[in-house]
């Protein structure tokens, strides 16, 4: 039970430090999304997270290459990574964020969905619950935008993205109950999206000054250090209670606007987080309850 409760708090930990970086990443690409295709940004991202990749697996200590055992499942995992960093983008540019933010918000339920199909990882009625309660949290936090367009097309997009992201982090950890090499992880699915960005990127090239170039690479290192260690607390906890701790950085980004833009969120954003918070703290524990109820179990057994 200690080992659980240990692999329990260590994933927990991870996603913390994920959702930071991959606050800061987005931070970035809002910066540069208007400026350049998607084609662009991400054939430079990727092929430099690849490298960053390469150079990680110099290390004495990570020397593993990049074999993997199970490569029908790194396929699948690489292609939809691609299709959802392709339809985030786009999602990002045909929908307001909050709007974005709201089908985020899903992406616990949908592991869930396929934690039990894929994965054969049942979830319980409780943390069913939780992963509700968390998904009204993330209502919370959102913005409230007078603004009452909305796309139909952008939802559709919002929502394969979505479904996309949450099959590649699945495939993750179907992986990763097989294998440890979490860069193998990482560099095939950035691998593939340079490779299939570079075929679009003659047609939409447009030159980029010297400090664009390193926001480019900023970005790139924060994406290399998120997915890394997204990959590896996905070895540590299932998918399900992962996907509600990433809403953090929701949180993340109201601290970063208070702290370098002066926006102060409404109270109900404090709501918001403290129900995500509560969601995720739960379905981390759920991960070795099970361990912690065969335990007293058993001390009842053998009580006289």
């Amino acid at each position: 039970m200690a080992c659980s409760r240990n692999q329990a708090l260590g994933g927990a930990l991870l996603v913390v430090a994920y959702t930071g970086l991959i606050a800061s990443a987005d931070g970035i690409t809002k910066l540069l999304a208007g400026q350049y295709a998607a084609a662009q940004l991400y054939a430079l991202s990727g092929a430099m997270v690849a490298g960053f990749c390469l150079l990680a697996d110099r290390m004495p200590r990570q020397r593993g290459g990049f074999r993997t055992r199970c490569p029908r499942a790194m396929a699948l995992r690489s292609v939809a990574t691609l299709v959802a960093a392709v339809c985030f983008f786009y999602a990002f540019r045909l929908l307001p964020f909050a709007e974005v933010f709201v089908f985020i918000g899903l992406m616990p339920l949908l592991a869930g969905a396929m934690s039990g199909l894929v994965l054969k990882e049942p979830v319980r009625p409780a943390a069913w619950i939780a992963l509700l309660a968390g998904f009204t949290g993330v209502l919370f936090l959102l913005p409230h935008s007078g603004d009452g367009s909305h796309s139909a097309t952008g939802h559709l997009v919002a929502f394969a993205a979505v479904v996309s992201g949450t099959f590649s982090m699945t495939m993750a950890r179907f992986i990763g109950r097989v294998e440890s090499n979490a860069l193998a992880q990482v560099f095939y699915p950035n691998l593939t999206l340079c490779g299939a960005m570079l075929l679009a990127l003659p047609f939409v090239w447009v030159p980029m000054p010297l400090a664009d170039v390193g926001w480019a690479a900023a970005y790139a290192f924060l994406l290399f250090g998120a997915r890394w260690l997204l990959v590896v607390a996905l070895r540590l906890l299932a998918s399900y209670a992962v996907t509600p701790l990433m809403n953090l950085q929701f949180i993340w980004m109201a601290v970063i606007g208070a702290v370098f833009f002066g926006e102060f969120p409404p109270a109900s954003s404090y709501l918001g987080g403290a129900i995500v918070i509560a969601s995720g703290l739960y379905l981390v524990w759920d991960q070795f309850a099970p361990a912690m109820r065969w335990r007293v179990a058993g001390r009842l057994r053998t009580d006289p």
